[in-house]
């Protein structure tokens, strides 16, 4: 019975090994986006979407992406460390970092470990200790909204900043396009003795 729990454990932490942990990703982001952007480094075994319900619906994603090896893994963190990385045309650059065993919620019970658990009265040391934890935790998930209300703030501007941006692109397209549809650039050209690069 121990050796299978044993091997469970080791066949665990080779999955992790060979598991990238992308972060801030877009919402819009799905599974086969995410399989479709990762497939050009590296064939993904399986995806694991990790979405926080108790905040906005815009918010980040995260994801668990288990690849077919470990150097591939590793690989897949360092070229998307050193580059920036988008999905969904969003300008959020999505982070990478090797995953960890605590990440995953269904993994084996570790053999040998024993975890004992005891009920604190309010006068033990050791409450005062849990509570100031609480506050922290409270505090620090106050600060991090907040951070990331700002960020997405930021997004939105560079997201607007590059509507505009390829509107005026697309409209200058439309103008140069109109332009040589309607025999104006021929009779310009004529007139300059320039030639057209579809002569």
């Amino acid at each position: 019975m121990g050796s299978s729990a044993e091997e469970e454990y080791a066949a665990f932490l080779e999955k992790v090994e060979r598991t990238v942990y992308f972060d801030n990703l877009s919402p819009q982001v799905t599974e086969s986006v995410l399989i479709a952007g990762i497939d050009q480094f590296a064939t993904v075994e399986s995806v694991k979407l990790i979405r926080n319900y108790n905040e906005p619906r815009n918010m980040p994603i995260c994801a668990l992406v288990e690849l077919d090896s470990a150097t591939k893994a590793k690989e897949v963190i360092s070229v998307l460390s050193q580059n920036p990385f988008m999905m969904c045309g969003m300008p959020r650059p999505v982070r990478v970092r090797q995953a960890e065993v605590e990440m995953f919620d269904d993994r084996p019970k570790k053999p040998g470990r024993k975890i004992d658990c005891q009920w604190l009265e309010p006068d033990d040391p050791d409450f005062k200790v849990v509570q100031e934890l609480k506050r922290l935790t409270h505090k620090h998930t106050a600060e991090a909204a907040r951070l990331m209300e700002l960020q997405l703030q930021e997004e939105e501007k560079l997201q607007n900043q590059q509507t505009a941006t390829l509107k005026g692109h697309y409209d200058k397209l439309k103008k140069i396009e109109s332009i040589m549809a309607d025999g104006n650039a021929r009779r310009l050209a004529r007139k300059y003795d320039l030639r057209l690069l579809d002569d």
